[in-house]
């Protein structure tokens, strides 16, 4: 069996990347390598390098361990010294090397050398079987992201997902997710060892761009569009929300880019109060007048001595 590719190699970053600079790469090669979007038998599979890649290397916790420990990060125990460990592998490969008459040896190191000897018992005793000695390994929390609209984030609902292993799991979408928001599905993350519990998994929530909306945190702006009339003399109007119709009072003498709030019918808040949402004013003129229409607004032009140009 080939060894396995380095996380980093994989990504196309240094080991010193920051977190944005891992969730980058990853994005990219999650697009141009999904299923749905690259119909190359080989894009799946570097699909699926990325995603473990990245689901390693942007847990900080977990990206410590591979650093240290490398493809075995999984298997050694939590108490162990990277240098002791470093040093044991050292010792191992090195006795491999001499036995090399024998038959081949398990992960580098030779037929007989024994692994808990080499590292001084230091397995012995944490429920593990002697030559092996690894016992329980809890599997690791693995993150994934999920791209929402701002209908399916403000109403949640059920969604089903396919993770970058194949798997498809139906999931509760709380209602008022927020961009960047994690939502924690329990034993949904890497299996454990030897029985140990699975890892959990974290969905990562990307609220995708909106023709009509845009969402700050809990807050929801949207252009209302007015005739002239409407914001010279005011008037109520409808505005649309994610939440369905609602009344606002454009205020008499309104300009473009006025603000009108509407409390309360922003994203709903689960545990604490929702958003506010604000319906941005933009005065529209019809594309084409009527004859009717062309002699009103000549016969403004003529009465009025407003000019927005001057201070």
């Amino acid at each position: 069996m080939p060894p396995r590719r380095d996380f980093y190699e994989i990504l196309g970053v240094p080991r010193g990347a920051s977190q944005d600079e891992i969730q980058r790469a990853y994005r990219k090669l999650a697009r141009d390598n999904h299923p749905d979007v690259n119909k190359d038998p080989a894009a799946e599979d570097r699909f699926k390098e990325a995603s473990e890649a990245y689901s390693v290397l942007s847990d900080p916790a977990t990206r410590r361990r591979y650093d240290a420990f490398g493809a075995d990060f999984r298997q050694v125990p939590d108490d162990v010294d990277p240098e002791t460990w470093a040093r044991a592998r050292g010792r191992g490969a090195r006795q491999g090397r001499a036995g090399q008459a024998g038959t081949g040896g398990f992960g580098g190191f030779g037929q007989d050398v024994d692994l808990d000897d080499l590292l001084g018992g230091i397995f012995t005793g944490r429920g593990g079987r002697a030559g092996r000695g690894w016992g329980p390994i809890p599997g690791a929390d693995q993150e994934a992201e999920i791209e929402l609209t701002v209908e399916e984030a403000y109403h949640g609902g059920r969604r089903s997902i396919t993770l970058g292993d194949s798997r498809r799991l139906d999931v509760e979408i709380p209602a008022g997710v927020t961009d960047g928001q994690r939502i924690r599905l329990a034993g949904q993350g890497g299996r454990g060892g030897d029985g140990a519990p699975a890892g959990d998994l974290y969905l990562i929530v990307r609220i995708a761009p909106h023709p009509r909306y845009r969402v700050e945190g809990r807050d929801i702006y949207v252009h209302l569009p007015v005739t002239p009339w409407e914001a010279a003399l005011g008037a109520p109007v409808v505005v649309e929300t994610p939440g369905g119709e609602a009344k606002v009072k454009v205020p008499a003498g309104t300009s473009s880019g006025r603000r009108l709030r509407l409390r309360g019918r922003g994203m709903p808040g689960a545990r604490g109060k929702p958003g506010d949402l604000y319906a941005e004013v933009r005065i529209m003129v019809p594309p084409q007048l009527s004859e009717e229409e062309r002699r009103l607004f000549e016969q403004l032009a003529a009465v009025s001595t407003f000019d927005p140009r001057r201070r």
